[in-house]
């Protein structure tokens, strides 16, 4: 009956404890006492019990010392709040996005402390709708008038932009001379840099040499810029606006064998400039996602056409027809793909017959920027 009483206060006592760890030395400690007299178990209950009561206090005071180091105190409010906490993953081969995680996963207070003097968390929103590159206004603009003080980012109709890195034509931007940025925009582990501006003025793109800038790029692909006032007036900081390119030509005659590069010659859009009707090709004139089409048509029985579209050299997309009874047959192929700034595209004529005329639109290619990205 002592053996049983004492077997079920084991029990209880492991359980209340919750000492999982512990339980079976601890039973065993007991066990070997049975033969010993009811005292001599008691007392050794009582042992065991004030031991674990001191490994549960000792538990308790090193979570709450844990809790303590992830609690701030908000000196202004005097409240609590807890730090937050982020589980992140990324591509191993993404740089960008490593850094953006290693600022992401700093304790609390050394990223508060960070963050109070990182002008990404800190800037004036200037949406000025003059200040896009596709604009021109009546009365121009100075921003030597301007009382600058910190940093800037740069609106466009809600959304965010960047200076340009080109030189921008004369009465753009609502002034006389637009102010660009002579250098690239720098990446995020460059952290904060100076870079010089331009203000284009009759035919020379840094006719005003004006007062560097500091520049950041912060997470979230957007930058932030510190301004200062211009040498001169009318000089005023341009915002590149969102790029629209499309073009859609064709090539009215026949084709016969090899061509290396179709010259289409009936231009019917080019928005953007990107086509270049002289050669034949077209250069991506900034770096996204770009859509292509290109079609062919032939009515040689018994003889296969092709054609390849190619992309800096290589030929990634072909549009092919083989016609097997007297017939006409057309094809049109698309193909979607990632282009830097610069990129060739052309298509090539690799075999067979084509044909088309003045009034037709048979033989075609033509694409869109579907996505910028800076």
């Amino acid at each position: 009956m002592v053996v049983l009483t004492l077997a079920l206060f084991v029990t209880l006592l492991s359980s209340l404890l919750g000492c999982s760890g512990n339980t079976n030395s601890t039973e065993m400690k007991l066990w070997s006492l049975e033969d010993q007299p009811m005292a001599v178990q008691l007392a050794a209950v009582y042992k065991e019990m004030e031991s674990l009561r001191c490994e549960q206090t000792t538990l308790q005071q090193q979570q709450s010392a844990l809790t303590q180091t992830h609690m701030t105190r908000d000196q202004r409010g005097g409240q609590q709040k807890v730090a937050r906490t982020n589980i992140l993953t990324y591509g191993p081969n993404d740089e960008e996005e490593e850094e953006e995680e290693e600022e992401d996963s700093l304790d609390s207070s050394e990223g508060d402390s960070r963050r109070r003097g990182d002008p990404c968390f800190h800037y004036t929103i200037l949406d000025q709708d003059w200040r896009a590159t596709n604009t021109t206004t009546k009365s121009k603009m100075c921003d030597r008038n301007v009382k600058w003080k910190g940093w800037y980012r740069l609106y466009y109709r809600g959304k965010s932009l960047q200076m340009p890195e080109r030189c921008v034509p004369v009465d753009k931007c609502g002034t006389h001379a637009p102010l660009w940025l002579a250098g690239p925009h720098p990446k995020r582990r460059d952290g904060i840099v100076t870079r010089k501006v331009c203000g284009h003025w009759k035919k020379k793109c840094c006719a005003f040499q004006s007062t560097p800038i500091k520049v950041k790029k912060c997470q979230g692909n957007y930058y932030v810029y510190k301004f200062t006032p211009p040498s001169a007036c009318y000089l005023a900081y341009c915002a590149v606006s969102s790029r629209k390119i499309h073009f859609f030509v064709s090539y009215p005659g026949q084709l016969k064998g090899k061509v290396n590069r179709i010259r289409y010659s009936k231009v019917l859009v080019n928005v953007g400039r990107g086509f270049n009707k002289r050669t034949g090709v077209f250069r991506a004139p900034v770096k996204g996602v770009y859509q292509f089409f290109f079609s062919t048509q032939t009515a040689n029985t018994g003889l296969k056409t092709d054609l390849w579209l190619v992309i800096n050299g290589y030929w990634v997309a072909v549009s092919h027809t083989h016609v097997s009874r007297p017939s006409s047959v057309g094809s049109l192929s698309t193909y979607m793909t990632f282009l830097r700034r610069g990129a060739l595209v052309y298509v090539t004529h690799n075999c067979g017959h084509s044909w088309a005329n003045a009034a037709s639109t048979t033989i075609t290619f033509g694409g869109s920027l579907l996505a910028q990205f800076r």
